[in-house]
C-alpha cells in the first residue's frame, strides 16, 4: 500500500469512530451542545407560551425542552427537525432551532425541491408570526405605522433568520460533495497507478528472465564450441606427442589459437554486459516503475549488442564463416562435408547468426557424442527461406573420443529457441542408420516473434 493509501485508510477508520449515526465523536459533542443550548432556550420560552395559552408552566417548559432537544437528531432526520421547527414557530420558541435546522437541511443530501419547499414554509411561518407580534407590540405602545412598514420590517427580520442558514448550508453541501468526488477520483487514479506499477514490475521481471536466457544461450554458443575443439585437440596432442612431434606441434598451435579466440569472445561479451549494467544502474534515482522499465530496456539492448560482438570479432558470425567452421572440425579429426545449394546471397544479421550458431552447435554435439562419426552439413538458399541440415552417422566402433566432454543438455534447446524466435521451424532426432540429424528452416526476412 502506498503512503497516500495508508493515510486514507487511517482517515477512514477515524471517520467511523463515532457512535450511532455520528461519523465522528466531535460531531456528536457539537450536536449535544447545540441540543442542550436549544433545549434551555425553548424551555425558557415555554413559560410565556404557557401563560398565554393557560396551560401549566411545567408542561410549557417540558414542551420547550423536547422541541429544543430535537437538534440531537438533526444529522439523522433533518426533515423531521425542520418540521418540528416550523410547528413551534407559532409558539415563538426555538430561534436557534430554526437556524440550525435550516442549515442542516440545506447541507444534507435531501432533494432540492424538498429543501425549497420546507425553506418556503419556514419563511412564510416566520413572516406571519413576525407580523402578528409586531402588530401587537406597536398597538400596545399606541403607535400605528403603515401596513407596508410592518410588512417591510417583518420581511427583513424573516429573511435574516432564514436566508443566511439556507445559503450557507447549500454552499457547504456543494463543497462537501465536490471534495468527495475529488477524493474518489484521486483514489481511482491511485489504484490505476498502483496497477500500472505492478504491471511494470511484472514486465521488467519477464524481461530480466528473457534476457538472462538469451545471455546464457549466447555464452553457451560462444564458448562451448571452441572449448570442445580444444579438448579434442588436447587429446590428440597427448596421443601423438611422442609418435609424431610435428603433428603434436600443430595441434598445440591450434589449441592455443582456439583458446585465445574463446578468451577474446568471452571478454567482449563480459565487457558489453558490464557496460550495460553500469548504464542501467545510473538511473537508480528514478522511481521504481521507471527504474524497472530502464532495466528491461537495458537488458534488451545488452543482449542485442552482445550478439553483435560475439563470434570471430568481425561483426558477428555469418554464413560466409561456415567454411572456416567446417575446417576447424576437420582439423580436429572429424570427417565433415559441406554442401551448398541454390544461389548464394546475403541475409539479415539475425538470420545469418542463427544459421551459423545452429551448424556450430550441431558440430559440437558430434564431437561430444559421436567421436569418429562422419558428418554432412547441407545449406540450401531458397526464395523466401534458408534451410540447414547437419547429419552425422553412428560413432565408429573403437573410436577414441578422448576425455568425455561434459554436456548440460542446453544445445538443442538453444538451437530451437533461436530458430523459433525468427519464425522458423526446428526439428532434431535420431536417424534410421543410428546417427543424428538436426534440421532448421529460417525465413529469409527473419521476423522475430519475441
Amino acid at each position: 500500500m502506498t503512503t497516500t493509501g495508508a493515510m486514507a485508510d487511517v482517515t477512514a477508520r477515524s471517520a467511523v469512530a463515532g457512535p450511532w449515526w455520528w461519523a465522528r465523536r466531535r460531531a456528536m459533542v457539537l450536536d449535544v451542545v447545540l441540543a442542550a443550548v436549544s433545549a434551555v432556550e425553548c424551555g425558557l420560552e415555554g413559560l410565556p407560551f404557557a401563560s398565554e395559552t393557560g396551560v401549566p408552566a411545567g408542561l410549557g417548559v417540558l414542551l420547550g425542552v423536547l422541541v429544543g432537544a430535537s437538534l440531537l437528531v438533526r444529522r439523522r432526520w433533518p426533515v423531521a427537525v425542520v418540521l418540528v421547527s416550523i410547528g413551534s414557530t407559532p409558539a415563538e420558541m426555538g430561534a436557534l432551532l430554526g437556524v440550525v435546522s435550516l442549515y442542516t437541511l440545506a447541507a444534507s443530501d435531501v432533494p432540492r425541491r424538498v429543501i425549497a419547499l420546507l425553506s418556503g414554509l419556514s419563511l412564510v411561518g416566520t413572516l406571519v408570526v413576525a407580523l402578528a407580534r409586531l402588530q401587537q407590540d406597536v398597538a400596545a405602545d399606541g403607535y400605528r405605522p403603515g401596513v407596508w412598514a410592518l410588512v417591510m420590517f417583518a420581511g427583513v427580520v424573516t429573511l435574516g433568520l432564514t436566508a443566511p442558514p439556507v445559503l450557507l448550508g447549500l454552499y457547504v453541501g456543494a463543497r462537501r460533495r465536490l471534495v468527495e468526488s475529488l477524493r474518489e477520483r484521486a483514489d481511482g487514479l491511485e489504484r490505476e497507478l498502483s496497477l500500472l506499477a505492478e504491471r511494470a514490475e511484472e514486465r521488467a521481471e519477464w524481461a530480466r528472465n528473457e534476457e538472462r536466457t538469451r545471455i546464457a544461450r549466447e555464452m553457451h554458443d560462444v564458448v562451448a564450441h571452441r572449448v570442445s575443439l580444444m579438448v579434442v585437440h588436447a587429446a590428440a596432442l597427448q596421443a601423438t606427442a611422442l609418435k609424431d612431434p610435428e603433428k603434436a606441434s600443430r595441434n598445440a598451435a591450434l589449441v592455443g589459437d582456439m583458446g585465445r579466440q574463446a578468451l577474446t569472445e568471452l571478454r567482449e561479451m563480459l565487457g558489453v554486459l558490464r557496460s550495460s549494467e553500469a548504464g542501467a544502474g545510473s538511473g537508480s534515482g528514478a522511481g521504481e516503475p521507471e527504474r524497472l522499465a530502464a532495466v528491461a530496456a537495458a537488458a534488451s539492448a545488452r543482449v542485442r549488442v552482445a550478439a553483435d560482438v560475439v563470434g570471430a570479432g568481425d561483426g558477428g558470425p555469418c554464413l560466409e564463416g561456415l567454411a572456416d567452421l567446417v575446417g576447424q572440425s576437420r582439423a580436429a579429426g572429424m570427417a565433415v562435408e559441406l554442401s551448398v545449394l541454390g544461389e548464394v546471397r546475403a541475409y539479415g544479421p539475425g538470420v545469418e547468426q542463427t544459421a551459423y550458431r545452429v551448424v556450430q552447435e550441431a558440430l559440437t554435439n558430434v564431437h561430444k557424442h559421436a567421436p569418429g562419426a562422419r558428418a554432412v552439413v547441407r545449406l540450401a538458399h531458397r526464395d523466401a527461406e534458408v534451410a540447414l541440415q547437419v547429419e552425422n552417422g553412428p560413432a565408429e566402433a573403437g573410436a577414441e573420443g578422448g576425455p568425455r566432454l561434459p554436456s548440460g543438455g542446453n544445445g538443442l534447446v538453444g538451437m530451437r529457441e533461436r530458430v523459433v524466435a525468427l519464425g522458423g521451424v526446428f526439428v532434431s532426432g535420431p536417424t534410421e542408420a543410428g546417427g543424428f540429424r538436426v534440421s532448421a528452416v529460417i525465413p529469409a526476412k527473419g521476423a522475430s516473434v519475441v
